[in-house]
């Protein structure tokens, strides 16, 4: 059932940190009016990359993570600086964070946040035929790189040091992808 978009009446906003607050007036194809708030983020997008070392095993890292201020395993991911594509920043996530660069980048698709109240979106990044070569990176500590075989992600998913929604996801998505074999992303 496709719905028709409701009518934006108004927008206010204002800053609020790395982010934009938007305040929507909205009008519903049913007449209801509401007003709704969003973030949207001031850069342009970020990657998560599923870095291979062959069809069978992803590179994880364990790096701090302040918001729950404990180490946590989950992918290589960042910021896709001005001027650069989703390939490009991923290859450099990959260099900067795990030492390695990739000669095989393929987009599978773009992840969401929170779609009801955040506009971020997350380019999913395959990375194969992995090189070594390692950038400066603004981590203020070298990453543990801990290798993982798709096939045990049911046991990854329960560890309480991996918890992080778009890894998760990421790597479900990338398994599938493999297992049928390297199909077009859509």
């Amino acid at each position: 059932m496709s719905k028709r978009l409701p009518i934006i009446h108004g927008i206010t906003e204002h800053d609020a940190g790395p982010y934009r607050m938007e305040r929507l007036d909205l009008e519903f194809g049913n007449g209801e009016r509401r007003r709704y708030e969003r973030l949207h983020g001031r850069g342009h997008g970020a990657v998560a990359v599923v870095p291979l070392l062959d069809d069978d095993t992803v590179l994880l890292v364990r790096e701090y993570a302040a918001g729950v201020h404990r180490y946590e395993l989950g992918l290589v991911k960042g910021r896709i600086d001005a001027g650069e594509t989703p390939l490009q920043a991923a290859n450099r996530e990959l260099k900067e964070e795990a030492g390695y660069g990739a000669h095989s980048l393929t987009v599978l698709r773009s992840l969401s946040l929170a779609p009801t109240y955040m506009s971020h979106q997350t380019a999913l990044v395959v990375a194969r035929d992995l090189y070594p070569e390692r950038l400066p990176g603004d981590e203020p500590e070298e990453l543990e790189l801990v290798p993982w075989k798709l096939d045990d992600l049911h046991q990854l998913i329960l560890r309480e040091d991996f918890s992080e929604g778009r890894s998760i996801a990421a790597l479900f998505i990338a398994r599938e992808w493999l297992r049928q074999g390297d199909a077009q992303p859509r």
